[in-house]
């Protein structure tokens, strides 16, 4: 197997581990567009892996590896050269050439991955972007951007669209931005315990909710009438994001509209989820189960199945 190829490999079984509901819904790409959609999502998982500190690695060694994936990409989207063994992490090294490969293919803009970067720094305690708290969603928005913002924009050229890519890149900025809010919602216990509290502090506070008391309800295992309120009105908020980026699916390529429609659907369940359980994202995590997915999956198999009508630019 060559190097290329065990890349894609390797970067199809991280999209499985990590990311389930999303890995079924880029089982309705075509293979090529898989391909290129698990590499994209390999090299953000495994720079979002670096910077959660772990007992066997500090706020400084995140930095530092930052800082040499940063020098990796710079020097393979000049010249597409493989990074020596020292140059970053051995799961990076994996995830490298799949992912150089993917953006010299379909065209993808270098920006997007630099500012990417900018947003994990934002994650690490020490550095000088690094935020523990968000004051207001337009402080957030700003690190979601590099977070999740551009995750839309960069899966654009790998997925097709059948009119000009900027009409459907406001779409695609929004569907990656209601993703994100759907993870900040449904892992506000998991990021307590790495320091950090996405949803922003005004939204929170309008209900009299504080990091204290989400920490209070986190070691408790309770959940205060003021938390379920606010978890109620930060759902509200993102389900007009969804609303947002729903009309961007039918300007997608036929072929990919299953697929994206199926993340679409499911990762909006995760906020039903989320109320169906009583707002109890403090001590344990909504999911989609697995019947409810292919559920979900399967009709949009069969659409794959329909003659289509018209040709995409």
């Amino acid at each position: 197997m060559t190097e290329l190829a065990d890349s894609y490999r390797y970067c199809g079984a991280v999209t499985a581990e990590h990311g389930r509901t999303y890995h079924l819904a880029t089982r309705l790409l075509p293979e090529r567009r898989r391909a290129a959609v698990h590499s994209l999502y390999g090299f953000a998982r495994t720079v979002d892996d670096i910077v959660d500190v772990d007992p066997g690695r500090t706020a400084g060694d995140c930095a530092a590896e930052l800082d040499r994936i940063d020098a990796a990409l710079r020097l393979g989207f000049t010249c597409r050269t493989a990074v020596g063994p020292d140059a970053c992490a051995p799961e990076m090294r994996r995830v490298l050439p799949a992912f150089l490969d993917t953006v010299a293919t379909f065209d993808i803009p270098h920006d997007y991955f630099f500012a990417f970067l900018q947003s994990m720094r934002m994650d690490v305690p020490g550095t000088a972007e690094h935020r523990a708290e968000y004051d207001t969603m337009t402080e957030l928005r700003k690190y979601m951007y590099g977070s999740a913002v551009v995750i839309g924009l960069q899966m654009l050229p790998v997925l097709g669209t059948t009119g000009p890519l900027a009409d459907a890149e406001p779409h695609a900025a929004a569907l990656g931005e209601a993703f994100q809010l759907t993870n900040f919602l449904r892992d506000v216990g998991e990021d307590l315990d790495r320091g950090r509290v996405y949803l922003p502090a005004d939204e929170l506070g309008a209900f009299g909710v504080d990091t204290e008391l989400l920490a209070h309800s986190r070691r408790s295992g309770t959940t205060d009438r003021r938390i379920v309120r606010a978890l109620a009105h930060l759902i509200s908020i993102t389900r007009s994001v969804y609303r947002e980026a729903e009309p961007g699916i039918a300007m997608l390529d036929r072929r990919v509209q299953p697929g994206i429609r199926t993340a679409f659907v499911l990762y909006s369940r995760i906020l039903d989820e989320i109320e169906r359980g009583g707002y109890r994202v403090l001590d344990r995590r909504a999911t989609v189960s697995r019947r409810n997915r292919w559920a979900t999956a399967l009709p949009q198999f069969a659409r794959l199945a329909v003659p289509a009508r018209g040709r995409v630019r």
